[in-house]
């Protein structure tokens, strides 16, 4: 997922998020607004922040600093430790429709390899999330870390078979941008929260809630598994809006492609 990390995405974390150093708190209130769900995009697009410092240029040289980091896309090529690559559309693995894993395949020990390798793939590409048919691997299978920081490990979770049960009927839209539509974003509305049942990597039946941030993530993704990509959620004029970019990708892919 090029899920564009944004201030209003961690607000949905944190109503009140605070970074702090020894002279300087700088809190991110709730006008903060979305960038969106990977880490090639601006930290901060819009905010709006209080200070307490003595040291505001400091302030302003941490944001700066971390917008510069993550302007850039990252589109990682090959990746050490795994032949797998993250697919651009059209190309048709976005589309097909995507197999339950069987007990018999967890045990296996194959789907952990796959995840583990996905991961790899989603820190190379300064993802969020990543679902298996990005990857070329047409099953119900995803992995995510809401930090992007591979360093953050504990905070990788993998979903084997996942099913949304319930969704809120309250809405919100925010910038989204996905791994396998580089070059582009667009606003994206989803249920705030979601209800979910899933199996862990050992079989283990899972049900959680899900709510802002982790909730979009998880949204994102399970529309893959289901042959939907974010600009089929795209108002009309955000769809106008990348449809350059999205010919252009048409062009480069050539025949075989799956709109």
């Amino acid at each position: 997922m090029k899920l564009t990390l944004s201030s209003g995405m961690i607000l949905s974390m944190a109503s009140s998020f605070m970074l702090s150093t020894r002279n300087c708190v700088v809190a991110f209130n709730n006008n903060a607004a979305l960038v969106g769900l990977s880490k090639n995009r601006p930290f901060l697009q819009h905010h709006q922040l209080s200070t307490k410092s003595q040291r505001g240029g400091s302030i302003l040289s941490f944001l700066s600093s971390t917008q510069k980091e993550m302007e850039e896309e990252v589109d990682p090529g090959v990746v050490e430790g795994t032949d797998l690559r993250v697919l651009k559309y059209p190309h048709p693995s976005l589309r097909a429709e995507n197999a339950i894993i069987t007990d018999e395949e967890l045990a296996s020990g194959e789907i952990t390899k796959i995840s583990k390798e996905m991961f790899l793939v989603m820190y190379a590409a300064q993802g969020v999330g990543l679902a298996a048919p990005q990857v070329g691997i047409n099953k119900r299978l995803m992995v995510y870390n809401p930090s992007g920081d591979k360093k953050k490990w504990l905070d990788e979770t993998t979903l084997v078979n996942p099913k949304i049960v319930e969704f809120s009927d309250a809405k919100d839209v925010e910038t989204e941008g996905c791994l396998s539509f580089p070059g582009m974003n667009g606003d994206v509305e989803r249920s705030k929260w979601i209800k979910v049942e899933a199996q862990s990597l050992k079989g283990k039946k899972i049900k959680k809630k899900f709510k802002g941030w982790e909730a979009r993530i998880f949204q994102h993704e399970y529309d893959h598994l289901d042959g939907t990509v974010y600009i089929d959620r795209l108002s009309e004029e955000g769809r106008t809006e990348v449809q350059p970019v999205l010919d252009e990708l048409v062009e480069v892919f050539g025949e075989g492609g799956e709109l």
